[in-house]
């Protein structure tokens, strides 16, 4: 055999490693460490809120309880009774300052209850709870990843499916 195929032989594999090892990537410490973050949130009366915003729908965002995982958050739409959410401005971006949405992927501590009714919102086509919103405040403008380290969001599409929220067709 000889040195040229020798080389082959030994750097084959290692090329080979190296270029599977750079498309996977251990997402591990970083859910263990959005995982501890959760469980360390005080408990109480009070939601923690992700703004997810997709141009022309009508739901604000996910809510969770404190030290309630992600996975079990729920869609939203808000109920402005009692309180605007943060981005009730004009939907349409103009040089004034910011407009509806401005706020996506920013997290919130948000204070009030679910009405108990469905709303429909006809762009999405999903029919979601209202949240009555009492109170909120900013806790973190940029968090991350919402879903999973690995989630890419195209400004078109929510990161999961919500198949509770489907209308029955």
């Amino acid at each position: 055999m000889s040195l040229h195929t020798r080389t082959f032989f030994f750097i084959a594999p290692l090329i080979s490693l190296l270029l599977t090892s750079c498309g996977t990537t251990d997402v591990s410490p970083q859910l263990e460490t959005r995982r501890m973050a959760i469980a360390s949130e005080p408990p109480g009366d009070y939601y923690i809120g992700r703004r997810f915003t997709i141009e022309r729908t009508h739901f604000w965002g996910y809510l969770r309880r404190p030290q309630q995982p992600w996975a079990e958050s729920k869609l939203v739409v808000m109920g402005e009774r009692m309180q605007k959410t943060p981005d009730r401005l004009p939907e349409v971006a103009n040089s004034a300052g910011p407009s509806y949405g401005f706020d996506h992927n920013q997290e919130y501590r948000i204070w009030g209850y679910y009405s108990g009714r469905k709303i429909y919102d006809p762009n999405s086509d999903l029919i979601l709870p209202e949240f009555v919103l009492q109170r909120y405040e900013l806790r973190n403008p940029s968090p991350g990843w919402l879903f999973s380290p690995k989630e890419r969001f195209n400004g078109a599409q929510l990161l999961r499916n919500e198949p509770e929220a489907l209308p029955n067709r």
